[in-house]
This record gives structure tokens, C-alpha cells and sequence, in this order.
């Protein structure tokens, strides 16, 4: 009880325009008190119209009452904050532009605690109070402060919408469904809300799940984005150590070369020096028999010259000649060429091996590709011009049109051996290997099977190793003049679609989507592969009967059947 005499001399002793406890407090003649300098300001923004009025009953006075503080009402005020009468509200319990101000308060407005839907008001703290006491204002839907509540009133009738028109689709309040709205399907505004709130707590359900199941896909992508980088990290490691044996290699062969040729060079330079020795003893030689035969030539005594001659020692045999046979300098050359022949053997196999590694490199994605086109235009978006490598050709095709055209033959084409070349089946390869997404189209004329391969299957021996369509590293559509067949790993399936002597094949290598097309007017899928590819792709073509060929045709992007 105590508490709550404290609160009423609060109230009693506030003025109404601050909220504040009075200052210098001053009595209008309606009764009223505030603090001077709030009614100073309020009747200042009056004093143009020459009329001032009380802000609580708002009783007018003319002329202006004259001020005067009151010191029985001040004495009161300091006598009851002595004896506990709490402090003015904080700052923080004012409105700002941001909040929602009470529609109740007079001179400064606190903040909004609930909004009342019925009465189309907001209210602070102290004016809400009334609909928590007063039976008739507890029945009042309250809400969260909002700024929105003149919305709620009909601009026509200034009365609450309660009503809600299903035909206009909008809010109505009861008079306009008996008015403009008579005979249109209306409800009230909390039934049609709870039959929205169905739909919206479904369209919830429906959002929540989407974000679980996009949470899981974010899961998958992160976990994918560290296979990822352990699967590069991996990659470079082990290529860097692979690398670095080449390297190492290199380097043990470049040592050993030139441990060789200095070995070859020193044993060389040894044997000349040892023959060079030789020569220079024997020239020596040669010089001091010449000086005996000389002092012997100029003696003068016949007897003692004949005397002395049989004296003189023979000569030595001389160095056989043949051994010091002198050639140009290109002891070594054949070193630096055979070095020369190895580098040149290296390069052409990087350059031949480095394509895969790079493709290989190229193709790693690990997500969706784009959708398969569904017009020809979308097709040849992707078209590729291939051509036909003449290493791997049969000797009875016979290639033409810059390699895009083969023709089986009864006569042979000239070909010289190769490790690639078709020995028993009348087949060729594409020479580009095929990645990504890419399009194109076979001319064909007769029986022919367009196929799409690895590379690495055999090319001659036992038929289902060679033969496109007859094992698990080829896939082949039979061409006939009256019907399709399609081929994989000696499995046939028919194939039903219009006859056309065009055939287009579109492959996604990173989706596993291989397709092949009747094309003429319209374009008509044959047969779909759905598949995972694990080496690169080559095109193929294998033909039954001579006189019959095929050509891959050149494409634009412009190009309309």
C-alpha cells in the first residue's frame, strides 16, 4: 500500500506536459499545474493567435494569465522526494522518430507499450492501464506498438475494418458490406486470417523444408569444395613428385653422359699422350743418330771414316704409321646428337601426352552441367569440327575433304605402318579428342556405324576388342538404310526414329550424357547414354560395305535445317 501512495503522489505532483516531477511549479486560473518553463513554451507557440489554453482541459484565457511560481505547491514537491517519490522517467522512456509515440500523453510523449486494434490507439505504460482494469477495454485486441493502425480505418466510413471482401480482395469495414460491397463474398477479418494463416504456415512448411534441404546442399558443397582442394592438393604433391623424378632422371642421365664422355675424353687424351711420348723419344732419337752421321760425314780421313762407320748404332724400327691416324675433330659430335635426338623423342611425346593431362585437368566438375538443348540451334551452340586421323584409318579408307571424309574402298590407299592403324575392321578415329559439351553431325551414305570411343582399345586380334560397340569403351549407332541399331559392349538395342541420312551426336563428357539425333527437318533423339566417362573421348566411324562413306559436316552456329 505504501508503494502505491508513492505512485499517486507521482502522478499528482507531474506535470502532464514533461511527464517530469513539477519545476518552479505555477497554477493556471483552470486549476492546473505545471512547471513554468514547459507552459512558457507551450503558450509561446500560441501566442500568435492571442488565445491561450489549459493543455489538459484545454480552457482558454484572454488576455494571458500572468505566471507566478507556487511556493506551497514547490515545498510539497521537495517535501514528497525527501519521502520517496521516485525519480523522473530515463530518456529512454520518451519516443523518438523511430517509435511508436502514446496517443494519450500531452507535451512530451512517451513510448507506446501496445496498440489497440478496437480503439485504433497506441498507448504507454501509464494510459494502458485503464485496459487492464476497465472490463468493457480487456476484450480490445493489444498488439505490438505500430505506426500502421490509421490503415486499419475506413477512409469512407472512419470506422475499424473488421471485415474482410474475398471478391475484392480487400478490407472493408461492416457499414461497406452492407454498402459497395452488398452481395460480395465477405467474412470477417479473423476468419479470413485464419484461413490465410493455413496457407501461410503450409508456405512456411514449404520454405522451411526448401531451407533444410539448401542447408544440405551447402553441406554437400562444402564438403565437396575440401575433396576438392585434398583432391588438387593431392594431384599437385604427387605430380610435383613425379616431375621430380623426371628431373632427377634428367639430371642421373646428364651425369652419366658426362661421366662418359670425360671417362672417353681422359682414356683418349691418355693413349695420344702415351703415342705423342713415344714420337718425341723417337725424334730424340732420330736427332742424335743424325748428329753422329753428320760429325762422321765431315771427317776428312778416308781410313778413319770407313774405321768408325760399322761403329754406328742401327735405328729403331719406326712408329707403324697407320696407328697415328689423325681425323678432323667429331670425336664427341655423335654424343650431342644422339643427347639432340632423345630431347626432340621427349618433346614429341609432351606434346602428344601433355593434351590428356591438360584436358584432364579441364574437365573436373563436380557441378550440373546446363541442361541438354532442345533446338538444333542449341545443339550446334556447341558444334565441333572434327577431322579423321589418317594414323589410325583402315587400309581400305580413304580419307578426302581435309580429313573429314572416309570411304571404304576395294582398292588400298597407300598407307605406311603405324601402332594406331585399324589391321581387320574397316574403322577410323577422330584425331581431337572431344570434352566438355560438344555437337556434330555425320553425312552418311550407305551402312555405317557412328561411334564415340576411348582410345586405348585394341586395334586388331579378337573381334569384341576392336570392334566399335562390342566392348565397354566404345558406344555405336548403327546406321542401316531401313533401320538403327545402337551398341554397347555387344549389347544391341533397337532403335525407332524417323530415317535420315544425317545423324547428329551431342556429348556432355562431365554430365555422362551422350545423344544421338535423326536429322532432317526436325531434329529426333534415337538413343540417350547415361553414363560417367573416365578417359577422354574420341569420334568414330566403321563402315560394312565398299563404296559406302560418311563425312563430318561442317557446322555454323547460324546454320537452320
Amino acid at each position: 500500500m505504501a508503494q502505491k501512495g508513492v505512485q499517486l503522489d507521482r502522478e499528482t505532483f507531474s506535470c502532464s506536459i514533461c511527464l517530469d516531477l513539477l519545476k518552479d511549479p505555477v497554477t493556471i486560473p483552470c486549476g492546473h499545474s505545471y512547471c513554468m518553463k514547459c507552459i512558457k513554451t507551450f503558450w509561446k507557440e500560441e501566442d500568435k493567435k492571442k488565445i491561450h489554453s489549459c493543455p489538459q482541459c484545454r480552457q482558454t484565457f484572454k488576455p494571458r494569465p500572468v505566471l507566478v511560481k507556487s511556493t506551497m505547491l514547490a515545498a510539497l514537491v521537495e517535501e514528497l522526494k525527501k519521502t520517496g517519490l521516485q525519480a523522473a522517467p530515463a530518456d529512454h522512456c520518451y519516443a523518438g522518430p523511430e517509435d511508436v509515440a502514446c496517443d494519450f500523453c500531452t507535451g512530451r510523449k512517451r513510448k507506446a507499450l501496445k496498440s489497440c486494434l478496437v480503439c485504433a490507439a497506441s498507448y504507454c505504460e501509464k494510459h494502458l492501464q485503464r485496459h487492464y482494469d476497465a472490463a468493457p477495454l480487456k476484450k480490445h485486441k493489444l498488439v505490438e506498438p505500430s505506426k500502421k493502425l490509421q490503415e486499419n480505418i475506413c477512409s469512407r466510413h472512419d470506422e475499424v475494418m473488421k471485415m474482410f471482401c474475398r471478391t475484392d480482395q480487400q478490407c472493408i469495414c461492416y457499414l461497406c458490406s452492407v454498402d459497395e460491397h452488398k452481395g460480395h463474398d465477405t467474412v470477417s477479418a479473423a476468419a479470413e486470417r485464419t484461413e490465410r494463416q493455413r496457407e501461410l504456415e503450409v508456405r512456411r512448411q514449404d520454405i522451411q523444408q526448401r531451407i533444410q534441404d539448401r542447408q544440405k546442399d551447402v553441406k554437400v558443397l562444402q564438403q565437396e569444395v575440401e575433396a576438392i582442394n585434398r583432391s588438387a592438393d593431392e594431384a599437385v604433391e604427387d605430380s610435383q613428385k613425379i616431375f621430380s623424378q623426371l628431373i632427377r632422371l634428367m639430371e642421373k642421365r646428364s651425369s652419366d653422359v658426362k661421366r662418359q664422355v670425360r671417362s672417353q675424353q681422359e682414356a683418349e687424351v691418355s693413349r695420344v699422350k702415351e703415342l705423342e711420348e713415344k714420337l718425341e723419344q723417337e725424334i730424340t732419337e732420330l736427332k742424335r743418330k743424325d748428329a753422329e752421321l753428320k760429325q762422321l760425314s765431315h771427317t776428312e780421313d778416308h781410313t778413319q771414316f770407313l774405321h768408325n762407320y760399322p761403329s754406328l748404332s742401327p735405328l729403331s724400327g719406326p712408329t707403324d704409321s697407320s696407328s697415328i691416324n689423325i681425323r678432323p675433330l667429331r670425336s664427341f659430335e655423335d654424343v650431342t646428337a644422339a643427347v639432340s635426338a632423345v630431347r626432340d623423342k621427349l618433346q614429341d611425346v609432351l606434346r602428344d601426352k601433355w593434351t590428356n593431362v591438360s584436358l584432364t585437368v579441364t574437365e573436373v566438375d563436380v557441378l550440373l552441367s546446363a541442361p541438354e538443348p532442345k533446338t538444333r540451334a542449341g545443339f550446334l551452340k556447341y558444334s565441333r569440327e572434327i577431322t579423321l586421323d589418317p594414323n589410325t584409318a583402315h587400309t581400305h579408307l580413304l580419307l578426302s575433304e581435309g580429313n573429314r571424309k572416309a570411304t571404304y574402298m576395294s582398292e588400298r590407299p597407300s598407307y605406311s605402318d603405324h601402332p594406331d592403324r585399324f589391321t581387320d575392321l574397316s574403322q577410323v578415329l577422330s584425331r581431337e579428342s572431344l570434352t566438355g559439351r560438344c555437337y556434330w553431325e555425320v553425312e552418311r551414305r550407305g551402312r555405317v556405324y557412328v561411334a564415340v570411343a576411348y582410345k586405348n582399345f585394341s586395334r586388331s586380334g579378337r573381334m569384341y576388342e576392336s570392334v566399335f560397340g562390342f566392348n565397354d569403351k566404345s558406344w555405336a549407332l548403327d546406321c542401316n538404310n531401313n533401320s538403327y541399331k545402337f551398341w554397347y559392349n555387344k549389347v544391341q538395342t533397337p532403335v525407332s526414329g524417323p530415317q535420315s541420312s544425317r545423324v547428329g551426336v551431342y556429348l556432355d563428357r562431365s554430365a555422362g550424357i551422350l545423344s544421338f539425333y535423326s536429322v532432317s527437318e526436325t531434329m529426333t533423339l534415337l538413343h540417350r547414354v547415361q553414363t560417367t566417362f573416365t578417359q577422354p573421348l574420341y569420334a568414330g566411324l566403321w563402315f560394312q560395305c565398299y563404296g559406302d562413306s560418311a563425312e563430318f559436316c561442317k557446322l555454323q552456329q547460324s546454320e537452320v535445317v
